[in-house]
């Protein structure tokens, strides 16, 4: 009969190298910031009065562009601290 030989976990060395460094980290807090700061600058809006409706507060330029356009940019800030290589050889 033939003896097997077991493969211990001393024998195997695998490399492990985290996925992510800090600077990818960084680039997904300043998304996450900025995905934030567009929400909260969509939220909001409310009337003195509820019973009169104020196309000026609903329909503001915040509100409508400027809020939506920094959540686009935030997402793709978020996607290239993802795809993002590391520059440093740990």
């Amino acid at each position: 009969m033939k003896s097997t030989v077991k493969k211990t976990a001393e024998s195997q060395t695998l490399n492990t190298t985290p996925l992510f460094n800090k600077e990818n980290y960084m680039w997904m807090l300043i998304g996450a910031a900025l995905i934030i700061i567009g929400m909260l600058l969509m939220s909001g809006g409310k009337n003195q009065d509820p019973n009169v409706f104020d196309d000026n507060v609903v329909y503001a330029a915040k509100r409508i562009t400027v809020a939506p356009i920094l959540i686009l940019v935030g997402f793709v800030v978020e996607i290239y601290a993802i795809f993002k290589k590391s520059t440093t050889v740990a």
